[in-house]
């Protein structure tokens, strides 16, 4: 039998680095067979219903230890869902609300992650909560055309955020280099809808890190559709692209409570003055 010494090295995450990163920490030796065993995840219970999230790193622990903190105002607007509505999911990451929201309020689910290593995570949660019948997710950018380009990734890391399909730029618009870009597909929703891959949805969440304004300008049509009820984007509100969804979104018959809005703000850090805001018809 094969035995190996699993080598851990320090966690780096959003540029603070680990305290020694150029030595790594050996674990006692392991069969494979002991080391596939390992599959570390937490649960979270809403109600009488269990919710599994896998953990393999401390990334996507935080987005489960922080999940009703860091967008409490997301976690209230899942809670007003019926069971058998439908949400179209954004930039879902590694599916903590595309899980949450499917596993709590029985609803059906359309997932969108393009970045590799998220959409492969994203996927077993939706197979370790026994949601394949009900959630379907695709490593797919949505924007404002359909084509093939560049994803280029902030960093190679799991659960990891701010790539962007495109273009070399961060969430805020402004140059940024990669060192790692991925080979990654486009599409909008309105032609996903067109075309039956996707049902009209009652709600959609966006949280693209700054191309929120590309992603609905390639969902007009379903914008237009009352079937809709509401939208959650998060806004920039440094950005005067940003700042036109909240006329446009007006225009086409949704309103917002501007005290949620001023809430959800980030008043400081780097993301100073982005939150969420929660539209409805």
């Amino acid at each position: 039998m094969s035995v190996f010494r699993v080598l851990l090295w320090p966690f780096r995450h959003y540029g603070r680095p680990a305290a020694s990163p150029a030595v790594p920490t050996a674990l006692p030796a392991l069969t494979l067979e002991q080391y596939e065993r390992l599959a570390p995840a937490q649960k979270l219970r809403e109600g009488d219903i269990d919710v599994i999230y896998a953990t393999p790193n401390t990334a996507t622990k935080w987005r489960v230890d922080s999940l009703f903190t860091k967008e409490p105002d997301t976690i209230e607007w899942i809670r007003g869902f019926r069971p058998g509505e439908i949400l179209v999911d954004i930039g879902a990451n590694v599916g903590m609300y595309t899980i949450w929201a499917a596993k709590t309020r029985g609803v059906k689910v359309y997932a969108f992650e393009p970045e590799s290593q998220n959409y492969a995570l994203l996927y077993k949660n939706i197979v370790r909560n026994d949601l394949a019948q009900q959630v379907v997710a695709y490593c797919v950018a949505l924007s404002d055309e359909t084509g093939y380009s560049l994803l280029h990734l902030s960093e190679f890391h799991l659960g990891g955020s701010c790539h962007t399909f495109g273009e070399k730029v961060d969430y805020k618009l402004e140059r940024r280099e990669s060192k790692v870009s991925q080979g990654c597909v486009s599409t909008t929703l309105d032609q996903l809808i067109e075309s039956g891959v996707v049902a009209p949805p009652d709600y959609i969440k966006i949280d693209v890190d700054g191309f929120e304004h590309k992603v609905l300008a390639g969902c007009r049509n379903v914008l237009a559709n009352p079937r809709l009820k509401s939208i959650l984007v998060e806004i920039n509100t440094n950005l005067e692209q940003h700042r036109k969804i909240i006329t446009d979104l007006k225009e086409l018959g949704f309103t917002y409570s501007e005290q949620q809005a001023a809430t959800a703000l980030r008043t400081e850090g780097a993301f100073k003055g982005v939150g969420n805001h929660v539209f409805r018809r």
